[in-house]
């Protein structure tokens, strides 16, 4: 039995299974939104498990890309990969048996899901994953594959992409900048270890670092208005988002003025409840 325990424990660690859930919610949650309530419970547990085997799919791979370094990080050492208590030959099938089921139940939904899901995969294995050894861009395509999900979402529920499937993957697209920086910091020395630069400036933890962080955030407030301007959605969301993006750009501008961090800390933590508030008042709204 223990034996079992610890085994389903290092496959939770290899799936990464906060991120795949967080995916999976966003997904699902643009769903939501997109239906206002004909929501066909098939579809969202096709789109559900699809999303979650193609994300487990690309975490899996992203270990195996980044195994070398995580041996000398000691928030990655005891992976069960580096670790060796999974051989890479067994993540590597795991990954492509995941990812191909993945993209076979999302086009059981629509072709277009399938092909965004195929993608955001790509994206993050092939693009984010070895660009993060040679440059900060990297985190454009990070953001890119990060932000697909809700599209995947939208598109499950209309079949298309328009207008409001556009504006919520700039908001969640522009908000991955303050989430992965406010993260890269607090990392930064375990990321400098092994030649892993995701910072903006090459000087790392610095004042020049948190005034990129700080004009980036600034671009989530109004980016969170485009869904009323645009009549996506109602003045009682504007006001949500404008005070949820004000609260954020007022962490990544304490960040500006004492670099530390405890300041990277409070915009790590203030960016985890933006998506969720997000979502959530979009799927609230549309069921009023």
């Amino acid at each position: 039995m223990n034996d079992f325990k610890s085994r389903l424990k290092d496959y939770a660690q290899l799936f990464k299974l906060r991120l795949s859930f967080l995916v999976v919610f966003s997904a699902a949650m643009s769903y939501l939104w997109a239906t206002h309530r004909n929501v066909d419970p098939l579809i969202i547990w096709m789109l559900s498990i699809g999303g979650f085997f193609i994300t487990c799919a690309s975490n899996i791979f992203n270990q195996i890309l980044e195994i070398d370094s995580d041996k000398f990080m000691k928030r990655t050492a005891n992976r069960p990969l580096p670790n060796n208590r999974i051989s890479i030959n067994e993540a590597f099938v795991l990954a492509i048996t995941l990812g191909l089921f993945g993209l076979l139940i999302l086009e059981r939904i629509n072709y277009t899901c399938s092909v965004l899901g195929l993608i955001a995969m790509v994206t993050y294995v092939g693009i984010y994953t070895p660009m993060k050894r040679i440059s900060p861009i990297t985190i454009i395509p990070g953001a890119i594959a990060g932000s697909l999900p809700v599209v995947i979402g939208w598109v499950a529920a209309t079949g298309e992409i328009n207008r409001a499937a556009v504006i919520l993957f700039i908001i969640q697209f522009i908000w991955q900048f303050p989430h992965t920086w406010s993260i890269a910091w607090l990392l930064n020395d375990e990321y400098s270890n092994v030649g892993i630069r995701m910072l903006p400036k090459a000087d790392g933890k610095s004042k020049s670092s948190a005034i990129i962080i700080m004009l980036s955030t600034f671009l989530i407030i109004p980016a969170g208005l485009l869904l009323y301007m645009y009549e996506t959605s109602g003045i009682h969301v504007a006001w949500i988002l404008a005070l949820s993006g004000i609260t954020i750009w007022y962490f990544s501008y304490k960040l500006y003025r004492n670099p530390t961090d405890k300041s990277a800390l409070g915009l790590m933590f203030s960016c985890f409840l933006y998506l969720p508030i997000l979502l959530i008042t979009l799927v609230i709204e549309g069921l009023l």
